[in-house]
């Protein structure tokens, strides 16, 4: 999982309630079963108060909370609820795991924590209202705020309760009508949060367009406020439209439906969304519940997608009690942090494993041309004969008219009896350096020996376009009236554009794009061997292009690349070791 992934999952968790354990104010209530965790079947400890007939608390840790309560309460628990009668179970909190539990106990029983539960347990029980509480507060501020026409009034005002019958169901208030909407709760909620909308909790209002000449790339004291776009900060200005903490969501463009987070005073283009969660609900909370919303499936599926603030209104949201979602808050500025840094090193690790694995897999390739890669044996011969047939098929390819007469040209390498390699060309003969020490079995060529570039049989007729990207998976099928046609199982290689020299198998019959050109192989050679060979040259052939505008394959460093070639069956043992060595490496 990665770090993108991770962020996701945990903010899941937090939306349905299970990133942190629940608490209780008990107070008042009796406690018939022993809680159980959201996420079922997860082990779990509690730390509980008890309060006693004479005004004093009592607390302890637990694995089984209604069990350890009725021991005390009989006189079977601890000694001090023995002389100190139980009144009441008044507070308990879950934990993930005994460390945790401990570390609580420890806290609640020190001056501390005996402070914090009498100012935030005792004097507050307000802070464990449930979420239903929440939304009549909200509902009353907003009453408040279209009063004093701050708001506006919407019409379709509604409230969503659950019924006897556990399904759910939505009331328009203006109307009375009341539908079912089970169909649109994604998951069930622990109790005490509610399910609303959007449009319950929050308004949204979309900023002001501003000409780009007004926006500035570094703050000044002329242009001191931040300019939030639908991405983010766009720059800076001399002017804001909005002053506060919120949250942004972005409405237009591929990103649509991403979340930011603005403080202060800043401008808000038309692309920037603004929630107001009228000081209830913090800013940050919505932030974390929008962004696990994943807003960005609600776009108009477009050339230039969009989200529709009416159409985001009306989506569902689980809402948790005031404290929960504090808690929550807590814990995920604790987590997404680590997160992140977890990604970044992440992301550093992959980056090291690909360049090594590409590291090795030149290595295995190196190794192979050279010779290094698979023992040679006398018993497969030299490859001396190799040259005489591609030489004899290539005269009869001319004769055809498949080949030009220039495959003709080859030279001839050659080891002089001073341990030297020679070229000859017609009748000149010159010293070269190979790259390499090959094996005293394997003869020496150069590239154009043995493969060949050609243009292809142009014909009419409709089929489908072989280009880059189709062939990369990355468009449709297009097809055309007539074209340069290859077949299933040719190799097409790219002469034009920044990946020259890339050579691709082709999936089907078609015509090859505009940038390839047909790649010959000799059949006396094994194609694959000779497909590992250009691949090890894949970066040299990128990064030696000719021509500016257009960079176009440099056919003569091509044609040029000296090539070792084995016996038939050594190149075949090569191959299949390349095969090996690959596998592992993925």
């Amino acid at each position: 999982m990665n770090g993108k992934q991770l962020k996701n999952s945990i903010l899941q968790w937090a939306i349905q309630g299970k990133l942190v354990p629940p608490v209780c104010r008990q107070a008042g209530k009796t406690l018939m079963t022993n809680p159980e965790p959201r996420d079922k079947g997860k082990e779990c400890w509690f730390t509980y108060v008890i309060e006693c007939e004479d005004g004093s608390f009592y607390k302890g840790l637990t694995d089984n909370l209604l069990r350890r309560y009725q021991q005390h309460c009989n006189g079977t628990g601890a000694d001090y609820t023995k002389t100190h009668k139980p009144k009441q179970l008044y507070y308990w909190e879950m934990h993930y795991s005994k460390e945790a539990a401990l570390q609580r106990e420890k806290y609640l029983k020190s001056g501390a924590g005996r402070e914090w539960f009498k100012k935030e347990v005792v004097d507050k029980p307000e802070n464990f209202e449930p979420a239903s509480v929440l939304l009549k507060r909200i509902r009353k501020e907003k009453e408040r705020l279209i009063k004093e026409k701050k708001i506006k009034c919407d019409k379709n005002a509604s409230i969503i309760y659950r019924g006897d019958d556990n399904s759910y169901y939505e009331k328009i208030l203006a109307t009375g009508e009341v539908k079912c909407i089970d169909d649109e709760v994604p998951f069930e909620i622990p109790q005490g949060w509610e399910w609303c909308r959007l449009k319950h909790i929050c308004s949204m209002q979309a900023g002001k367009n501003i000409t780009a000449s007004k926006i500035f790339l570094d703050s000044s004291v002329s242009h001191p406020y931040r300019c939030v776009g639908g991405n983010g900060m766009r720059g800076y200005t001399e002017d804001f439209n909005t002053h506060g903490h919120y949250s942004i969501i972005g409405r237009q463009g591929a990103l649509c439906g991403c979340v930011n987070i603005e403080k202060g005073k800043f401008y808000a283009t038309e692309h920037a969304v603004v929630v107001d969660t009228y000081e209830i609900l913090s800013p940050l909370f919505m932030y974390y519940f929008l962004t696990a919303l994943n807003l960005n499936k609600y776009a108009t599926a477009t050339a230039q997608p969009g989200l529709a603030v009416s159409n985001v209104l009306e989506v569902m949201c689980p809402l948790p009690p005031l404290n929960e979602g504090e808690r929550i808050i807590k814990k995920l500025s604790l987590l997404i942090p680590l997160i992140e840094n977890y990604n970044v090193i992440q992301e550093k690790q992959n980056t090291l494993n690909d360049s090594i694995k590409k590291q090795l897999k030149r290595s295995v390739l190196q190794e192979a041309i050279q010779g290094k890669l698979v023992p040679q044996i006398a018993e497969e011969g030299t490859a001396q004969e190799l040259l005489e047939q591609i030489k004899k098929e290539k005269q009869k390819l001319v004769k055809e008219g498949k080949l030009k007469k220039s495959a003709l040209n080859d030279s001839v390498i050659f080891r002089g009896d001073d341990s030297k390699y020679y070229e000859q060309i017609g009748s000149e003969v010159s010293e070269i350096e190979l790259p390499f020490d090959f094996p005293s079995s394997w003869t020496i060529a150069r590239l154009n020996a043995v493969c060949q570039l050609t243009d292809g049989l142009k014909i009419a007729g409709k089929q489908c376009l072989l280009d880059a990207k189709y062939l990369r998976g990355k468009s449709s099928e297009t097809i055309i009236e007539q074209g340069k046609l290859v077949c299933k199982g040719d190799n097409i290689i790219l002469v034009d554009g920044e990946n020259s020299g890339e050579v691709f198998n082709v999936p089907q019959d078609g015509y090859m794009g505009s940038t390839f050109k047909q790649l010959w192989i000799s059949s006396s050679m094994f194609e694959p061997y000779v497909l590992a060979f250009i691949r090890f040259y894949k970066e040299t052939l990128r990064n030696s292009k000719k021509g500016a505008a257009i960079p176009h394959l440099n056919k003569e460093l091509f044609y040029g690349l000296i090539i070792g070639i084995p016996p038939m069956q050594e190149q075949r043992r090569i191959v299949q070791k390349i095969e090996e060595s690959t596998q592992l490496l993925k």
